[in-house]
């Protein structure tokens, strides 16, 4: 009987679902791609920083912006990510997700209690490039935890 297993491969701007077939070749599923990755942080709102002055002098100091807007889209990318994950596959028996670790962790953090107790293993590796036929040597650490 074969195991319904999910291999995540994600960073900050794609997710790829993987899963074995009967002979245990990796195949991808299901994919998306963020639509926000490749903007502008002027086309995602933000300009260059603000400038202040001092009361005593004419020069102008940049001000830093309070936040990154590639960081913020790369966050909601990762909960997208966490929210298919609990939608479209909460009927795994075991998951495996590849993410750098700001992405790893955004993501384990907005699974459904139920799901991420089926999480068997993580690694902080970008694989998102990586083909499927490439893919079974990166498992090598979680094989027997997946009954693959």
């Amino acid at each position: 009987m074969t195991r319904n297993i999910l291999i995540v491969i994600a960073d900050g701007e794609h997710a790829r679902f993987v899963r074995p077939a009967e002979n245990h070749a990796l195949h991808t599923v299901d994919a998306f791609d963020s639509t926000m990755a490749h903007l502008q942080n002027s086309d995602l709102g933000d300009d260059a920083p603000g400038a202040s002055f001092h009361s005593g002098s004419s020069v102008h100091h940049a001000l830093n912006p309070r936040h990154d807007r590639h960081h913020v889209e790369m966050e909601k990318f990762s909960r997208l990510v966490a929210n298919h994950i609990n939608e479209q596959y909460r009927g795994c028996d075991g998951m495996v997700v590849f993410a750098p670790s700001h992405t790893l962790a955004s993501i384990l953090g907005h699974l459904a209690p139920g799901i991420r107790d089926r999480v068997v293993g993580t690694d902080h590796k970008d694989l998102v490039k990586v083909p499927d036929s490439a893919l079974m040597p990166h498992m090598a650490p979680f094989r027997l935890k997946l009954g693959l």
